[in-house]
């Protein structure tokens, strides 16, 4: 599978500390990308996170970061918020290419809903999948 780093960020990022909800983060990143599927990888360089649970079981609760693509960040975050989920932020802007937010699933599990708002960017999903907004589904 074609991958490539899509950005990394050094601790005293106010903005990514802000999203991920820690202090002084650091990351690493690595965009997989398979037809219109992408699958972005992190490594947290700081603050180092807990050693992974052995033996889990696939019933276990454990993702720590899954990333949602979508057309309208803020009305999702909207949307979600009135059925109550609960967020680190509200939706911010992150180096004038993309608008994010952190939020977590009912087992406390973090998911990114993200929004490409620089447009011709590869993973822009108006450029992956021009008909989308045609077949929303809600």
């Amino acid at each position: 599978m074609p991958f490539a780093v899509s950005y990394d960020w050094d601790s005293g990022n106010a903005v990514a500390d802000k999203v991920v909800g820690l202090q002084d983060s650091a990351v690493k990143t690595a965009l997989l990308r398979a037809g219109n599927t992408f699958v972005e990888i992190f490594q947290y360089t700081h603050p180092v996170g807990k050693d992974p649970i052995p033996n889990r079981r696939a019933c276990d609760a454990g993702l720590t970061h899954i990333c949602f693509d979508v057309i309208d960040v803020d009305g999702e975050y909207e949307r979600l918020l009135a059925e109550g989920v609960k967020f680190h932020t509200p939706p911010v802007d992150v180096g004038g290419t993309v608008r994010t937010t952190y939020g977590r699933d009912p087992d406390g599990n973090i998911f990114e809903l993200q929004e490409v708002t620089q447009s011709g960017l590869a993973l822009d999903l108006q450029n992956v999948v021009p008909e989308l907004e045609t077949q929303v589904i809600k």
